[in-house]
């Protein structure tokens, strides 16, 4: 029987959207789970969530499109009534020095890691004001403050990011809880090699990359943790944000 409620999951297919889903239906919540390209993935994990007792919905859209992120909003709100937790998890990380990078790349790149987290957020206030103690959570990085030369647009997306779970804080309060997880590095990207890995554990002060489990209960925690957190972002990268 579900006792902890209904939780919204984006990006949910894969490495740390998978993390998060799964976490969250260990915790007792039904999934409404989000997707775009990882459709057979999505559909996997579906299926292994709901084997485990859990309710769980599939929904597609391309979050780079504005149109699409507004279907995907407003179906998500008709059909699921009470949304108990809202978790921004998709996004694109992209390799594109600002010397050649497009206004096709900047524009995608803000659609899906800002845009869309905005908007959605507005088409479900009613679903999130309907539960007893919802909370919003958006899934940032460290590099929105720490920057990594070649990525200046996803930086800029990220720290619009940041700066979103705090405008929402204070616009959703005291209703409506808002907060972020911002990864380090968690699970390298395949193209990284080995003396770029070698380079950024150098910088971590535990000496490690981080779990995608650990972004999972960083969320778990602010979703289900103390009532009186929001508008915090919550660094989840082995104390690379505290080394100069």
């Amino acid at each position: 029987m579900n006792t902890a409620g209904t939780a919204f999951v984006t990006g949910a297919a894969v490495r740390v959207g998978r993390a998060i889903s799964t976490a969250l239906a260990d915790a007792g919540f039904d999934l409404v789970l989000h997707a775009n390209k990882s459709q057979q993935a999505l559909h996997e994990l579906a299926d292994e969530l709901a084997g485990t007792g859990r309710r769980v919905w599939v929904h597609t859209a391309d979050l780079s499109d504005a149109g699409e992120t507004d279907a995907l909003g407003r179906e998500v709100a008709a059909e699921h009534g009470v949304l108990d937790v809202v978790v921004h998890n998709a996004g694109i990380f992209e390799l594109s020095p600002f010397a050649t990078t497009t206004w096709q790349q900047y524009r995608r790149m803000l659609a899906v890691n800002l845009d869309a987290p905005f908007f959605l957020t507005r088409h479900l206030l009613p679903n999130l004001a309907a539960a007893r103690s919802p909370s919003v959570i958006m899934i940032g990085d460290v590099a929105a403050d720490r920057v990594v030369p070649g990525y200046p647009h996803y930086t800029v997306s990220k720290a619009g990011l940041h700066a979103l779970t705090r405008a929402l804080a204070v616009e959703l309060a005291p209703g409506i809880r808002v907060n972020a997880v911002a990864p380090g590095t968690v699970a390298f990207p395949a193209d990284f090699g080995p003396r770029e890995r070698e380079r950024i554990l150098a910088r971590i002060p535990l000496a490690a990359e981080g779990r995608v489990a650990d972004v999972a209960e960083a969320v778990l925690f602010l979703a289900t943790g103390p009532a009186y957190v929001t508008g915090h972002v919550l660094a989840v990268d082995g104390g690379r944000s505290a080394l100069l």
